[in-house]
């Protein structure tokens, strides 16, 4: 059997009603030249990160130490994420 919540108000967006009077705006932290450099690092980073791995692919070296190449991955992440929320 499937549950099914109802709201009072079908219009619900999540804002409360403050929220919507104030007409807040999203301003991005950084410029677009920020952005455009942190975009450019992730991908330097996943492209230098893709040529360790395939390295380390073709020397057969164990897969332990591939592991290690998550940090890489993830600052590759970090810079693009970033780039796209403008934080």
């Amino acid at each position: 059997m499937i549950d099914t919540a109802y709201f009072s108000d079908q219009k619900w967006n999540g804002l409360s009603k403050k929220e919507e009077e104030a007409g807040e705006v999203c301003i991005a932290n950084i410029s677009p030249l920020e952005r455009q450099k942190r975009l450019n690092y992730g991908l330097r980073q996943l492209l230098f990160t893709l040529v360790v791995l395939g390295i380390l692919i073709v020397l057969q070296l164990d897969s332990f130490w591939r592991l290690s190449l998550l940090f890489l991955f993830w600052a590759a992440a970090v810079g693009y994420f970033q780039a796209r929320d403008k934080t």
